[in-house]
């Protein structure tokens, strides 16, 4: 067993970015782009979300084709991946999609503080996972690796890209370039302020290009692990 998942961060941002609206979300990707990250999700053991994404966009974080879910229940998994979130606070709605849509395990870590507040929240709907004094993507990787996931999906946001990022555990960048600007520096961008590991002395591996519609998807190779199609 590895000591962590094989991760992949997938995200779609506008010309400037962006990751959405400073009030709303934003849709950035096409039809095509989004059959094609279902088709990542139903590749992966787990989905990964910050409490942010889950409390704005509300998303249900499931494989949507039929033919996919079959496939996976054919190799006796789950219809989706597991969910995963992480929380400071633990002001998350156990009514929401991420925890009523789908019935794959929910995973929610958060510091030692919270834990007592998180699961009398979310306890009859999650799984919430003392993280320690502050929740690190590192140890939560371990964790995760621990628990059989082997391929994980890191959806957003902004935050928790950052963190993957400059802790150095991204194997593969999958990030989608819409023809639009958002023009806010209000609204949310793709990371935040951060020591990167890929900077202009250690340049990223670009590994793929590939135009899907009015979107352009670019591969990067962050790791050694990186895996081609």
């Amino acid at each position: 067993m590895r000591d962590r998942p094989y991760t992949l961060l997938s995200c779609s941002v506008s010309i400037d970015g962006y990751i959405g609206n400073a009030s709303s979300r934003l849709l950035l990707s096409n039809d095509a782009d989004f059959d094609r990250v279902d088709a990542v999700r139903a590749s992966c053991d787990a989905i990964l979300v910050g409490a942010e994404t889950v409390r704005t966009d509300n998303p249900r974080l499931l494989v949507r084709s039929p033919h996919r879910r079959d496939e996976r229940t054919a190799r006796g998994l789950a219809p989706s991946p597991m969910k995963v979130t992480v929380t400071r606070r633990a002001q998350l709605d156990a009514r929401s999609a991420f925890f009523t849509q789908g019935d794959a395990e929910k995973l929610v870590y958060c510091p030692s503080p919270a834990v007592v507040d998180a699961r009398s929240r979310l306890g009859p709907v999650a799984t919430v996972v003392d993280g320690g004094g502050t929740v690190q993507m590192s140890t939560l990787s371990t964790d995760l690796a621990a628990r059989g996931v082997e391929r994980l999906m890191v959806e957003g946001g902004g935050c928790v890209h950052t963190q993957f990022l400059t802790e150095d555990i991204v194997d593969e960048l999958q990030l989608v370039v819409a023809p639009v600007f958002v023009g806010d520096s209000e609204a949310p961008r793709f990371v935040s302020d951060g020591t990167f590991p890929w900077n202009p002395g250690r340049r990223a591996t670009l590994a793929d290009v590939r135009q899907i519609g009015d979107v352009v998807l670019l591969r990067y190779a962050l790791s050694s692990r990186f895996q081609a199609d």
